[in-house]
């Protein structure tokens, strides 16, 4: 790696600076530590230098490189076979062992090889014998020697991914009439018209019964509205189909239908509390009707008698706040 001057200089330095080797490398630039010591051990075990660097041994013998060259040239010509076959050396080393000694005949193969590229008379006959074939596509592919998507891809290179793969007409099958399964859509249909007429009449009841909007869905009603809208219609239709449409219970139907029958235990005290309300102005809230109702020996609880006070529509009327103005007015003259 080194010259004989290089070496036999930095020897020479090594030892004028007192065998200071960091001294020494940081002047020249060379070697390594261990480098420049040998050197000054060989130096004073013979008082010079080799001129040249004994060459270094080689790692296999000359026996195992025709071994391994051997196996290659008798075993495919592949690398990665002799050295799992053999056990060495590395693959740069075979390779270089491999181009040395067979630099004429043997070249390393690298990568797949490919097929020799069929003719095109042979990719028309192909796709010819795909578009008009009465057999298998399986059939046709053995018969030219190639595999059954190689004819595909021939059709796609040709014709195109659009076009059929078959040109086979087939024949047009006569639409058959099945009387059986017309009634079963007529019936359908019918089941349709009806279901439809229903829910129409339950919005209709909705709308006039229960005071709605246009946007009313049935599902969302409380239940005790649901059986009003069935109740209304009940000798009209079906009472299972009216609870399908609405999705009310037939159990739920039932008790809000006897909680509608039975009467109003609070009906003297909503007309006690009407009266309390028109007579005082309309200007009293749930306390002091309560408290009233209390004078006239009539015990009931907050909560229902705000319940009943909104049930009947009785609303006490607030002036409508103020909002914050922060514009005083224009500074006139004072008064005289």
């Amino acid at each position: 790696m080194y010259s004989y001057a290089d070496r036999i200089r930095a020897v020479e330095l090594y030892i004028k600076l007192g065998l200071r080797a960091r001294a020494t490398i940081r002047q020249l630039g060379y070697p390594t530590k261990n480098a420049l010591k040998g050197w000054y051990q060989r130096y004073l075990k013979h008082q010079d230098l080799p001129a040249s660097q004994a060459p270094r041994a080689p790692k296999y013998s000359l026996k195992q490189r025709e071994v391994a060259v051997a196996h290659y040239l008798a075993h495919d010509r592949c690398i990665a076979a002799t050295m799992r076959a053999l056990g060495y050396p590395g693959r740069g080393t075979l390779t270089a062992w491999v181009r040395q000694d067979c630099s004429d005949t043997c070249k390393s193969r690298v990568g797949r090889s490919w097929p020799a590229t069929k003719p095109d008379t042979l990719m028309c006959e192909g796709v010819v014998q795909l578009c008009t074939r009465q057999s298998t596509a399986q059939e046709i592919a053995d018969k030219l020697g190639v595999c059954r998507g190689t004819l595909y891809n021939w059709k796609n290179q040709l014709l195109g991914p659009c076009a059929p793969a078959s040109m086979k007409h087939s024949p047009k099958r006569s639409p058959v009439l099945d009387e059986a399964a017309l009634r079963r859509q007529v019936e359908s249909l019918r089941q349709d018209v009806r279901r439809l007429k229903i829910e129409r009449e339950l919005l209709k009841q909705a709308h006039e019964i229960l005071k709605n909007g246009a946007d009313i869905d049935l599902h969302r009603l409380a239940n005790k509205d649901k059986a009003v809208l069935v109740e209304a219609l009940h000798g009209q239709y079906e009472l299972p189909e009216l609870l399908s449409l609405v999705g009310l219970a037939r159990s739920s139907y039932f008790y809000h239908r006897a909680r509608l029958k039975l009467a109003d235990k609070y009906l003297d005290v909503r007309r006690s509390i009407t009266d309390i309300f028109d007579n005082n102005y309309r200007c009293y809230g749930y306390r002091r009707v309560q408290a009233s109702l209390l004078k006239e020996c009539t015990g009931i609880s907050e909560k229902v008698v705000r319940r009943l006070m909104k049930q009947e529509g009785l609303i006490v009327a607030k002036p409508k706040r103020r909002r914050y103005n922060s514009y005083l007015g224009e500074i006139g003259a004072a008064p005289q």
